[in-house]
């Protein structure tokens, strides 16, 4: 099938290298406006969308975020960053912070993160920004500096770290995983 959106998600990869070189203004608003399209429970938009350009307050981020996972007791998820080069946002210039609040019943406003997060890497990718969905940004809010990220951030109140996109560019190109048709099937 010949179509523009199969396409770009069939090209889609998660990109863990990236240079420095930052998308442009446009490029970041048109991918903004692509997340606030995202649709959410009962239009209940509880989400925020903030784009991070500041290369700082990212590598602050992700020091705290790897101070974290250091002393998590289960050492998986630090070893595995490790293992990639000790960076838990991969040198990204850019990202697309998602804050979101409390949904009734509890936990449904991480589905509307999840789509807005897709939205997000899909526009990105349309444009020829790599990216990645970077679930793992929610430890650098679980530290002792999550109240100093969140006003920082201008999170509103009441609101927590839903999840985050890393936006730039690859260093060297990436290519999509392998699809399992196994895990498909076809009722009726």
């Amino acid at each position: 099938m010949n179509n523009e959106t199969l396409a770009t998600i069939a090209r889609r990869y998660a990109c863990r290298d990236f240079t420095e070189k930052m998308p442009g203004v446009g490029e970041l608003q048109a991918i903004a406006k692509a997340a606030l399209a995202a649709p959410s429970g009962v239009n209940r938009q509880l989400w925020r969308v903030i784009i991070v350009r500041d290369k700082k307050l990212i590598g602050e981020l992700e020091e705290e975020g790897m101070r974290v996972l250091s002393e998590l007791p289960d050492k998986s998820a630090y070893e595995r960053i490790l293992s990639r080069g000790g960076k838990l946002f991969y040198n990204a210039p850019c990202m697309a912070v998602i804050p979101t609040g409390k949904a009734s019943p509890e936990g449904a406003e991480y589905f509307d993160c999840g789509i807005i997060a897709q939205n997000i890497a899909l526009a990105a990718t349309s444009l020829g920004i790599d990216n990645v969905i970077c679930g793992l940004s929610c430890v650098s809010f679980a530290g002792s500096r999550k109240d100093e990220f969140k006003a920082r951030l201008g999170f509103p109140e009441g609101y927590d770290i839903g999840i985050s996109v890393l936006l730039g560019y690859a260093s060297k190109p990436g290519k999509p995983h392998e699809l399992d048709q196994e895990k498909v099937s076809f009722i009726g």
